[in-house]
C-alpha cells in the first residue's frame, strides 16, 4: 500500500509519493531559490520601460463607448422630462431603485412624474429601466463615478436624473440602431414618436392584428 494512503486520518506534508509521474524534480539551481528571484527581478525591470496603460486617475478619465451602462438618467428634452410615469421602469427594476409618482398635464403627454427618485444604493445597472421605456425617457449614461456622503445622498431626485438629450445623443443613437436592428421589420424608432398621446390617436390604429398580420401588411408595402 502506498505511503500517502495507509492513513488518511493523519495527514502528511507531501501527499505525493516520490515516484509520481507528475512529480517534476528540481535542479540544482532551482533549488537554490536565488537564480529564481533573479528572474522575477529581471521580469519587473524589463516590465518598467514598455508603455505604460495604466490612466492616472482622476486626472485621466476613461471614456466609455456608447455602449457603456452608467448610471441611469432621465432625458431632458426641450427643458421638459420626456418621461410619462408609466411606472414601467419602477416594475422592471429587480432591485426596486425606482420609485415614482405621476401627476396630470395639460401638455400633449398628458402625464408626468411629480417626483422621480432612483436610489443609486441599490442600481445594479442593469439597463432593464431602459429596455421597456416606451419614450427612451430613461436611458443609461456615461457617468461611473458617483461618490456619497451618506444615504440620502445617494438618492436622486429628478433634478439631478435630467441630462440634455444633446449630452445623451451617443446612447440615443445606440439605442436606435440597437432596437431597428432587432425590431425595424416591425416599426422603426423615431424621436417624433417618442411623445405618445391619447388625445391624438388615429382612430383606424388597431391593436388587434398579430406579428403575421404585420409581417404581411409590410410585404404589401414593399411589393406595392
Amino acid at each position: 500500500m502506498p505511503e500517502y494512503t495507509h492513513n488518511l486520518h493523519q495527514p502528511i506534508r507531501n501527499a505525493l509519493a516520490s515516484d509520481n509521474e507528475k512529480e517534476r524534480t528540481l535542479s540544482f539551481l532551482e533549488r537554490l531559490y536565488l537564480p529564481e528571484i533573479a528572474k522575477g527581478l529581471f521580469y519587473t525591470f524589463k516590465q518598467m520601460f514598455k508603455p505604460t496603460v495604466t490612466m492616472m486617475y482622476p486626472e485621466e478619465r476613461w471614456d466609455p463607448p456608447a455602449i457603456f451602462r452608467g448610471r441611469p438618467v432621465l432625458v431632458e428634452d426641450n427643458g421638459k422630462e420626456r418621461c410619462v410615469a408609466c411606472g414601467l421602469c419602477a416594475r422592471a427594476c429587480p432591485p426596486l431603485a425606482i420609485s415614482m409618482q405621476a401627476k396630470e398635464t395639460e401638455d400633449e403627454k398628458e402625464r408626468y412624474p411629480d417626483f422621480f427618485e432612483i436610489n443609486m444604493l441599490r442600481c445594479i445597472y442593469c439597463g432593464f429601466c431602459e429596455e421597456v421605456c416606451p419614450e427612451e425617457a430613461i436611458v443609461m449614461s456615461k457617468d461611473y463615478d458617483l461618490v456619497y456622503h451618506s444615504r440620502g445622498d445617494a438618492v436622486y431626485d429628478k433634478s439631478r436624473l435630467l441630462v440634455p438629450k444633446e449630452e445623451l445623443k451617443e446612447r440615443l443613437d445606440f439605442l436606435r440602431e440597437y432596437r431597428n436592428r432587432q425590431f425595424g421589420q416591425f416599426w422603426k424608432f423615431q424621436e417624433a414618436n417618442n411623445i405618445h398621446s391619447v388625445r391624438d390617436r388615429d382612430e383606424n390604429w388597431e391593436t388587434s392584428l398579430s406579428i403575421v398580420d404585420i409581417l404581411e401588411a409590410k410585404q404589401k408595402e414593399k411589393s406595392a
